[in-house]
């Protein structure tokens, strides 16, 4: 992509919700970069470039103008831990997705850059996995000119807090078999900002074994 693009990005403040914005930034193509959130960025994060749209995301449809962009990117996500239930998780990690893509869809969005999960599958037995592969192919059905999906394994980088399985899988990571291996976060961010320039037509997704080989 050559031309300046306007971007949303939502789940800026996570793992790679935070490289997507740095890369943003660091686009010279990009021209502003509407982020949706839930309370300010912090300091650091701020720059002439982004505009803060503080919302309550139940209440999206409320804000149809901030939707109005040509590449959308996502990387909202929790567990069921954090969320406490398994309808709270659906809610963050498929319902919300899905509003944003059908409202910026609406309001013309050429583009939309997504974070879903290896082993994503609707027909999964595993709930995770299985909110995830329908989202996939909710997202799939909406038929954006370019969809780009990324399955990253366990991600990797600076958390706020500490999850026990990230540190086993860093100190192990090299008995894990390759397409399971850990990614960096900044990698995932990376694949999707590439393919937002790239700005090839139709769906790609980008497996865990691309995604660790991303430029950033």
């Amino acid at each position: 992509m050559t031309t300046p693009y306007t971007a949303l990005l939502a789940g800026a403040t996570g793992l790679v919700g935070r490289e997507c914005l740095r890369l943003l930034v660091a686009d010279a193509a990009c021209a502003e970069v509407r982020v949706l959130l839930r309370r300010p960025l912090p300091a650091a994060d701020r720059h002439p470039k982004v505009r803060e749209c503080v919302v309550d995301f139940g209440r999206l449809a409320e804000h149809a103008e901030w939707f109005a962009v040509d590449e959308v990117f996502c990387a909202l996500g929790t567990t069921i831990k954090v969320a406490g239930s398994q309808a709270a998780f659906r809610r963050v990690d498929h319902d919300y997705p899905l509003q944003i893509a059908e409202l910026a869809q609406s309001q013309g969005a050429r583009g939309l850059h997504v974070v879903s999960a290896l082993g994503a599958n609707a027909r999964s037995s595993v709930f995770y996995n299985r909110v995830k592969g329908e989202l996939e192919d909710a997202l799939k059905a909406l038929r954006f000119a370019s969809l780009t999906i990324a399955q990253p394994s366990l991600l990797l980088g600076e958390r706020a807090e500490f999850r026990l399985g990230e540190e086993v899988a860093k100190r192990f990571a090299w008995l894990i078999p390759g397409p399971w291996r850990p990614v960096r976060a900044v990698q995932v961010a990376a694949g999707l900002v590439n393919a937002a320039r790239a700005a090839r037509p139709g769906v790609r997704v980008l497996g865990n074994t691309e995604l660790r080989s991303a430029a950033n």
